[in-house]
């Protein structure tokens, strides 16, 4: 394959925003950077940006992943995302039965054996959950550990893996054993005590999973998970910034409490994103869009209609964090959390030419992935 140039007017390389580059990419890697624009192949106007890497993607482009029993259904969620900016992620497992489980490793073991662009792993959000925070997943597949689930998270086939669970309805040893395995354990869709959380803690979880939201909260005199998320300066949280998750201020006090990059910013879309669809089937139950907000029939909030490109313009403006910061939440931390090279998240000598282009008000142009424009 022969080196491609691509003249960028301005990037952001994760620290600094610089001008009137050239970066070669040879085999999806960024192989130099100069300024010899007149031998550039392509030329890019806007803003180039790492790509968003999103660790919580329930589906997209009308696909539910929990019903997704094949690479082309995985590979249509991440092109809906890449609409939005987002070069890489990790499908998202709804609590279900473990034979579901079973088919979404397999899925995900394939597109990763097929080096699918973006497809970087998976995470499992269940099936050991609190039925008391559980959400809009289904009282009915909440359930202990058992040897079959230990089958699915033992396989070494799935690349990144991330387990969001409830620490006061496992064994500790059992968080201990999946950080052992490589898991990056998060709390959530937990009731625990803040005690119970800090245990989980000291265990092996390393993150929580949509901070505020399905968690016991912050109180005076018993500080919960919000707390213990808040607390522990080395554990990461996502947070899901559409303005109905969490309230924006809340958003902000967390920013406040946490060190700069132990916050990044997670989606948890559900399959509409990238479509015009308004409703669509969710186990036993319909979800509807309405006003950017999804509802399920039993009255909960069911994921979310977000892109990462809203979640980064709505950290701009909402949470007044500086631009850098707010694309830093959306690709370096997420990659530093799932403890990928230290060149993802970046642009710079070594990085895949993973980018996405802006223009002036954060709208994507254009969605690349090694080096290839994908939308």
């Amino acid at each position: 394959m022969s080196v491609k140039r691509i003249h960028v007017a301005q990037f952001f390389d994760g620290e600094h925003f610089v001008n009137d580059k050239v970066l070669s990419v040879d085999a999806g890697i960024i192989t130099a950077i100069d300024d010899n624009v007149q031998q550039a192949d392509e030329h890019l106007t806007g803003l180039v940006a790492p790509g968003f890497i999103d660790l919580q993607v329930n589906g997209g482009g009308g696909e539910l992943f929990n019903r997704t029993s094949s690479v082309a259904g995985v590979k249509k969620i991440l092109l809906a995302h890449a609409k939005y900016g987002t070069t890489a992620m990790l499908p998202t497992l709804i609590t279900d039965t473990v034979e579901v489980m079973r088919q979404a490793a397999d899925v995900i073991a394939k597109a990763i054996a097929q080096k699918t662009p973006g497809i970087i792993g998976i995470h499992f959000e269940g099936p050991h959950l609190s039925v008391a925070k559980k959400g809009a997943h289904s009282a009915d597949f909440i359930r202990p550990i058992s040897e079959q689930e230990w089958q699915v998270l033992s396989r070494q086939d799935l690349g990144k893996v991330v387990v969001t669970l409830a620490p006061e309805n496992v064994l500790l040893s059992d968080i201990t054993k999946m950080r052992d395995l490589g898991i990056q354990v998060c709390l959530g869709h937990t009731n625990a005590s803040f005690e119970q959380a800090q245990q989980g803690v000291d265990a092996g979880a390393t993150g929580f999973t949509h901070l505020y939201n399905a968690m016991s909260p912050l109180q005076g005199r018993e500080p919960g998970v919000v707390g213990c998320a808040l607390l522990n300066d080395d554990t990461y949280c996502g947070l899901i910034v559409d303005g109905h998750h969490v309230d924006y201020a809340a958003c902000q006090l967390a920013l406040k409490a946490k060190p700069i990059g132990r916050v990044f910013l997670v989606t948890d879309a559900m399959p509409p994103v990238g479509t015009d669809d308004t409703q669509f089937a969710f186990f036993d139950r319909t979800v509807s869009l309405e006003n950017g907000k999804l509802t399920s029939t039993t009255g909960e909030l069911a994921g979310s209609a977000l892109d990462m490109a809203t979640a980064v313009r709505n950290t701009v403006t909402h949470l007044k964090q500086p631009l850098a910061q707010a694309l830093n939440m959306a690709s370096l931390y997420p990659a530093q959390y799932l403890k990928l090279p230290a060149t993802h998240g970046r642009l710079v000598l070594g990085s895949p030419a993973d980018f996405v282009q802006l223009n002036t008000q954060q709208q994507v142009i254009s969605t690349w992935i090694g080096g290839a424009q994908v939308c």
